[in-house]
């Protein structure tokens, strides 16, 4: 690895970001990382698991208080709902609401179903190595990031 291609490899990331900027306009409130969340929970829930934001931050890779904040705003706009556990009190698990799973069905059957004819172009195994390259990459950043602020 040499400095030219750690650049390149930073500006494919902000690339990354403007490719995500091109996503379709959402309601109005309604963040794109709501539709992450859905996604997340709705793949927790086939593995039958009752979701917890303990569970949806540790799927995302997340911090539990900035999950726990976005969980609120997608309650308050009636996305979610939050109840409690009847054998344990202390738990909370989160259930998408009628609301939540029309906007994830939206995104998913209107706007990445449409992608999937367009992208064929780029091989399955191509764009698992850019998952793993991009996750990997990451971690290293987060990680120096932490070594350098202690």
């Amino acid at each position: 690895m040499n400095i030219a291609l750690i650049k390149r490899m930073m500006d494919a990331c902000y690339q990354a970001k403007r490719v995500r900027d091109l996503l379709p306009v959402l309601p109005d409130g309604v963040l794109p990382s709501f539709i992450q969340y859905l996604d997340a929970i709705q793949t927790l829930e086939q593995q039958g698991i009752q979701v917890k934001v303990s569970d949806l931050s540790n799927a995302l890779s997340l911090p539990r208080p900035g999950v726990t904040r976005t969980v609120k705003d997608m309650e308050a706009r009636g996305l979610l709902t939050k109840h409690t556990s009847p054998e344990d009190g202390r738990v909370t698990y989160l259930t998408i609401t009628e609301a939540g799973r029309a906007l994830s069905r939206k995104y998913d059957a209107e706007y990445f179903s449409s992608l999937v004819p367009a992208l064929e172009v780029i091989p399955e195994e191509d764009a698992e190595t850019m998952i793993r390259t991009i996750e990997i990459f990451y971690q290293i950043m987060v990680e120096r990031r932490d070594s350098l602020e202690k």
